[in-house]
């Protein structure tokens, strides 16, 4: 029996397309036919336990996310780990360009105290101030993966010294002046007007910004987070800004998604809240379907995957 694939969430109708024009050999089926579920050996998006549990044949899960601990569940994850296992593979890298964007524009506003100018605009105010600029200042990147990179090469064309923390060493091409080691986090912040979080969740680095990493960042550091929610210990956070440990914070990632209405975070002085909503542009989806499609070819022509998930680490 040749591959069939179930396809939903992410642009479903132009993979569906793309798939039948390149592999028109390859089934493939919409995700609310119970027989195809029965027989598919490859699917898109998150799939329910009891789904899971219907796929005899699934040997390759897609997630449209960078971060998929959301789509694997504990059936999915014990398929992932047991002999004979499912391959789980992201899109991870789809939304490095706009999340570098958006901690840039995150230090902007706390640099210069963007919401100053906000409520300054709603009372018809003119309130012209002192702020900061970030030539000169150091970023910090915590997980300096394909967000790190893309905000490495922005920051320092900004004036800014990039510093990043990550498992191998920096490389000849890896636009920073100093790369740290996983353990040095502390030691990330104490050198960072900006520590931008930007790593994946894992067992390893849930939990991983505490309340001694903001003593570290210091009394004029602020804390960005375009990555996830869950790296920073949130009740650390809320001590820390309102005790003025730090000086602010920009949070697109939430423990919590969506943010609970009654979260402290909403009102913390000199803080930003998004709604993890950095990297929600048509090219991020377009750049995740481009990973998909390329994978697809992969696996049809039995070559390595790209972005396969250590389903263990996760969280």
């Amino acid at each position: 029996m040749g591959d069939v694939i179930v396809v939903r969430g992410g642009q479903t109708d132009r993979v569906v397309e793309a798939v039948r024009a390149a592999h028109p050999d390859v089934v493939v089926a919409p995700a609310d036919d119970a027989g195809a579920l029965a027989a598919a050996t490859v699917a898109t998006g998150r799939l329910t336990d009891e789904e899971v549990a219907r796929m005899p044949h699934l040997a390759w899960v897609h997630s449209w996310a960078a971060g998929v601990e959301g789509d694997v569940g504990p059936a999915l994850r014990r398929r992932a780990t047991e002999p004979g296992a499912v391959t789980v593979t992201s899109s991870a890298g789809n939304g490095a360009i706009p999340l570098a964007e958006q901690a840039l524009l995150l230090m902007m506003m706390l640099g210069r105290r963007a919401p100053r100018w906000a409520q300054a605009q709603r009372e018809h105010r003119w309130d012209r101030f002192t702020h900061d600029e970030l030539h000169g200042r150091t970023v910090g990147v915590y997980g300096y993966g394909n967000v790190g990179r893309e905000l490495a090469v922005r920051a320092r064309a900004f004036g800014m010294r990039v510093v990043g923390l990550r498992r191998r060493p920096a490389g000849p091409d890896d636009p920073v002046d100093r790369m740290l080691p996983p353990d040095a986090v502390d030691e990330l912040a104490s050198v960072s007007d900006f520590l931008v979080v930007a790593a994946p969740l894992t067992d390893q680095t849930t939990g991983a910004i505490d309340l001694d990493t903001l003593r570290a960042l210091g009394p004029h550091g602020h804390l960005v987070v375009v990555s996830r929610g869950g790296i920073v210990r949130e009740t650390d956070l809320v001590t820390a800004v309102r005790d003025g440990v730090i000086a602010g914070a920009g949070l697109d990632a939430h423990a919590t998604e969506p943010l609970p209405a009654d979260s402290p975070l909403w009102d913390l002085p000199n803080t930003i809240v998004t709604p993890h909503n950095g990297a929600t542009t048509p090219s991020t989806a377009d750049r995740g379907t481009a990973i998909f499609l390329d994978n697809l070819d992969r696996w049809l022509a039995r070559r390595p995957l790209r972005n396969v998930v250590d389903v263990a680490r996760l969280p």
